[in-house]
């Protein structure tokens, strides 16, 4: 555990800006917002602010995707303009356990990174390849913009684009002090986890057997599952 330093002050206070805005610009929730607050907390403290900074940019990426082309979005009734604590929950909690009792274990740090590059790569896939017709994962045919299961040429590049941004940023903070594997790890593991989501998506949530969470939920612990065989091999 890091001793009390101004880093540390830096970052209570970037976290307590970081949730005040979420929660103002309706981002999140009270809730939502006041959870993911404790949790980078939990996370500071135990892993340290290298790892806060990670989840960081996943919610800087998020809420850009989110926000962008918002009026199409609404058009089609497809804008989520603010998220909840179960968002919170289902995306960053895999994330959180890695970080809050792995330490610096190189293969929780590759599960670390491979669930917040999925969590990246399915926010950015979702929200940005809305703009293109997508095609059931499934079986290929066309469905409409922001059906459950559905891919794009357009959503999966940016995905693998968002998936690659935190193995560059994992690197630059020395989480993974090797170019290529950061690179390999986040958007292996972010591709994966995607793919996972769309399929879920498409033969369980499509038919109401689960929901939205539960599908982040399970993507995200296969891209932590990646992650750490992706140090391993």
């Amino acid at each position: 555990m890091e001793s009390f330093s101004i880093i540390n002050i830096i970052a209570i206070v970037l976290l307590a800006v970081v949730g005040t805005i979420t929660y103002y610009r309706k981002n999140l929730d009270l809730l939502g917002s006041l959870l993911m607050i404790v949790m980078g907390f939990i996370i500071l403290f135990s892993a340290g602010f290298k790892w806060l900074i990670l989840i960081l940019i996943f919610l800087i990426l998020s809420m850009f995707a989110t926000k962008s082309n918002k009026e199409y979005k609404i058009k089609i009734g497809r804008y989520e303009s603010q998220r909840t604590a179960k968002n919170v929950i289902s995306n960053g909690v895999v994330a959180f356990f890695m970080a809050a009792f792995g330490g610096f274990y190189l293969p929780l740090v590759g599960g670390f990174i491979g669930a917040i590059s999925t969590a990246t790569a399915d926010t950015m896939a979702s929200e940005i390849g809305i703009l293109q017709n997508p095609r059931l994962v499934t079986s290929f045919k066309k469905v409409p913009p922001g059906t459950d299961g559905g891919i794009s040429i357009l959503g999966t590049a940016v995905g693998i684009l968002g998936a690659g941004i935190i193995g560059l940023v994992a690197f630059l903070l020395g989480l993974i002090p090797d170019f290529l594997l950061a690179i390999q790890i986040s958007v292996i593991s972010g591709v994966v986890g995607c793919f996972m989501d769309s399929i879920l998506g498409a033969v369980l949530e499509l038919r109401g057997y689960i929901n939205n969470e539960h599908v982040n939920l399970l993507a995200t612990c296969t891209g932590a599952i990646v992650g750490i065989i992706s140090t391993l091999i």
